[in-house]
């Protein structure tokens, strides 16, 4: 292959070949063959590139993230072996990478103990245990979270070719789902062995591939691209979501309380200040994020006990990169229904985590009908669903 150019075009070229090949055969049998000199050529960041173009292609998310696999399988010694740059322990990267580290630990335990399990699957122990460690698993999704609120947001600022945090978003929730499929089997003594194995293998399969891209190909493009100052500030609301292990060595920012003396805004059915109207919002039992009609998120409430998270990250960002693949499509539905004036609200009810969440959208209107933008109020309604019968004030 004398003729062939080393260049980025050209690797592109060439990946986007053996893509299009996967998905249109399931296999790269034949370009393997005949691309062997190739093959080391790449490097690490082409991938960046490459997975942007084929999400801008349109392709099926679930087919997508078959080809990542595949496609990475191929490449893997050369994005293994390339030399990177390593981050620095407590900085924003450097703790992600050390709570990286504790989750593959982590999974080294629950090996030997699965495959026992496996064995004598009536055995109550080892379902309490394996159950035990699981739920110690479930705590390393505070990571994704993390990635998805406060990294992807700057990401999606930076680098023009950012689609690929889709696919990683979407694995990040295979992730979590199946880590809650297997600790409910295990919690109710329901196990369907062969579909469970399945389940705990994508888990490992996934947990190991998604360290593998962060620290090979997504964390060394950071670093050579997004600043130092950015990457503190990361830091610093990552140490307020709470990272899962390992927490950098970093005191809680202190947030300083503007006084507004005289400051009163006229609200139609009184007179209240800038900060009586952030005591307000932030003391509703509720979330409440403000999307403009503009589709960009301009603000957020902070109750005592949010029930999803959000950085400052967010504001700004596109509100359909604030949602997973999966379900982007339904957010721009709602969005676009209250714009032309077909709807008003739309209402959805999930369990997390032992609770019942009932998330609410609601188009926002001015007085002359015009559309303004959307209010999104989450709450947690457990309590209000459990309630029968009256209670007065004057029971109280």
């Amino acid at each position: 292959m004398s003729e062939f150019t080393n260049t980025k075009k050209v690797r592109i070229e060439k990946l986007q070949e053996v893509s299009k090949l996967i998905l249109e055969t399931g296999n790269a049998h034949s370009f393997i063959s005949e691309n062997k000199d190739f093959i080391p050529t790449v490097i690490p960041t082409d991938f960046i590139t490459l997975f942007d173009e084929i999400i801008k292609d349109g392709y099926n998310m679930e087919d997508i993230k078959v080809l990542t696999n595949k496609v990475l399988n191929i490449f893997h010694v050369p994005i293994r072996d390339y030399v990177r740059v390593e981050p620095k322990p407590d900085t924003f990267l450097g703790v992600l990478e050390q709570n990286n580290h504790e989750m593959e630990l982590l999974l080294n335990k629950i090996r030997p103990v699965f495959k026992e399990f496996v064995k004598d699957p009536d055995n109550v122990d080892l379902q309490k245990t394996l159950a035990e460690l699981f739920i110690q698993l479930e705590v390393f999704a505070k990571h994704y979270t993390i990635k998805e609120n406060v990294l992807f947001p700057i990401i999606e600022e930076t680098w023009p070719d950012y689609r690929c945090l889709q696919i990683m978003w979407s694995f990040h929730d295979d992730i979590r789902r199946n880590i809650k499929s297997v600790i409910t089997q295990l919690q109710e003594g329901n196990v369907d062995l062969k579909p469970f194995n399945k389940c705990v293998g994508d888990i490992f399969f996934n947990m190991h591939a998604i360290k593998f891209r962060e620290e090979r190909i997504l964390f060394p493009y950071i670093l050579s691209t997004i600043s130092e100052s950015q990457l503190e500030k990361m830091n610093r609301e990552g140490f307020e979501l709470g990272y899962p292990f390992i927490q950098p060595k970093l005191k809680a920012r202190n947030i300083v309380k503007t006084e507004f003396d005289g400051n009163l805004v006229n609200l139609g059915t009184g007179m209240v200040s800038i900060e009586q109207i952030k005591l307000i919002f932030n003391h509703l039992p509720v979330d409440i994020t403000f999307v403009d009609e503009n589709n960009k998120v301009c603000y957020f409430s902070t109750p005592p006990k949010r029930i999803f998270p959000r950085t400052t990250a967010i504001i700004g960002r596109e509100v359909s990169n604030c949602h997973p693949p999966e379900s982007v499509h339904v957010v721009e539905q709602i969005v676009e229904s209250f714009r032309n004036g077909e709807k008003d609200h739309a209402d959805f009810w999930i369990k997390m985590r032992g609770e019942f969440i009932f998330i609410q959208y609601f188009a926002v209107r001015d007085a002359n009908g015009y559309f303004k933008g959307v209010i999104e109020v989450s709450q947690e309604i457990t309590g209000i669903k459990s309630l029968e019968g009256e209670k007065r004030l004057l029971d109280w």
